[in-house]
């Protein structure tokens, strides 16, 4: 995908700052578009529950991780469509812009989870404790230590 940013003063009152929104996103098929830097979107069959999560939700959105250089100028780096990339990005302070994800990828998507199958999503928990029989090491029981 051939991706673009433009900067973007924003007014909040009296203050102004800067905010970074995508211009162009193409697929590298289409001419290149000035200041494009070209990006691979790859799909990793570890994420396809991540995927899955993200196409079932009212708005799926693929994630733009950026460089950052040191005059505040963002560059793309990497697509992704897995939100648990987009939420370490942001933990550890790397710029990541959220843009809705097309249709045409979205298909894309939905075939490779296809294709290589389905993952069961389902919570972690711990197998030592049985809340509703009020069972294990936490369970508020009166009785002798043994």
């Amino acid at each position: 995908m051939y991706v673009s940013l433009k900067k973007v003063q924003v007014q909040t009152g009296r203050w102004t700052s800067v905010r970074w929104e995508l211009e162009h996103m193409v697929p590298a098929t289409q001419a290149k578009p000035d200041n494009a830097v070209l990006i691979p979107l790859e799909l990793y069959k570890d994420q396809r529950g991540s995927y899955r999560i993200n196409l079932d939700m009212n708005n799926p959105t693929l994630y733009i991780v950026c460089d950052e250089l040191s005059d505040g100028t963002w560059v793309p780096a990497l697509i992704s469509a897995d939100q648990h990339v987009s939420a370490g990005c942001l933990e550890s302070d790397t710029p990541v812009l959220n843009v809705p994800m097309p249709s045409a990828i979205a298909c894309w998507i939905e075939a490779f989870i296809t294709r290589h199958g389905e993952v069961e999503i389902s919570a972690h928990r711990r197998k030592h404790v049985n809340r509703r029989k009020n069972e294990g090491p936490s369970a508020n029981r009166s009785g002798n230590m043994q």
